[in-house]
């Protein structure tokens, strides 16, 4: 049996197409990459480059959870805010088509990083919407950033993951460190990694698990 996701991943993109959205890959700087869906009536071209013009309503950028890149975390809610908001649907780094040229892993990167592909968007003030450890960078980035970042919407997450948090959390889930749980290399690795984000864990059949560990 193929990857699931391989079937998909075109589907889903055909249909953020359809409301209004486009890939794009912004350089931050020359080694590293940005792969963001963006507005497309913010995309033209002009002397056969690429540019960008501000955005005509509301910008507002999704950040992802760790689990998953952008566009799989936040797939419906994109098909419910497009109407009336200009999405940004950002891959942090080390994630779906973003990638660095330094191995620099800290969530103030990832903000850094973010901040910087928006200005190049020209994007001047943002709602930022954060989930888990796309909270965490949305917090970071508002820090670093506070006249580009005017509110922010944040869910499943911490302001900033202090080591009495992390120790905390290690005891109630039985872990060692973050990494026990974050990179799962079974099934029931992710599943359990799912049953900490989900109020009531969706039934799945294990194959798409499996695919999803492989993705």
């Amino acid at each position: 049996m193929g990857n699931v996701f391989v079937v998909l991943t075109p589907l889903v993109h055909e249909l953020l197409n359809l409301t209004g959205l486009t890939p794009q890959t912004i350089e931050i700087e020359p080694g590293t990459l940005m792969n963001i869906w963006v507005p497309k009536d913010i995309v033209s071209k002009k002397d056969g480059q690429t540019v960008y013009v501000p955005p005509t309503k509301p910008a507002v950028p999704l950040l992802h959870s760790f689990a998953m890149d952008g566009v799989f975390t936040w797939f419906l809610q994109i098909l419910a805010l497009t109407h009336e908001y200009s999405v940004y649907v950002p891959d942090f780094l080390f994630f779906g088509g973003s990638i660095p040229d330094r191995n620099e892993r800290s969530v103030s990167f990832q903000a850094e990083f973010l901040a910087k592909g928006l200005k190049k968007l020209i994007v001047e003030e943002v709602t930022l919407v954060g989930l888990s450890y796309g909270g965490m960078a949305g917090f970071k980035m508002a820090k670093l950033y506070p006249n580009l970042v005017k509110s922010m919407v944040m869910s499943a997450t911490v302001i900033e993951l202090t080591k009495s948090i992390s120790l905390d959390a290690y005891k109630k889930l039985g872990l060692s460190s973050w990494s026990d749980l974050l990179m799962p290399t079974t099934a029931e690795g992710l599943k359990r990694m799912f049953s900490v984000g989900f109020h009531k864990l969706p039934w799945l059949p294990n194959f798409i698990y499996r695919d999803i560990l492989e993705v």
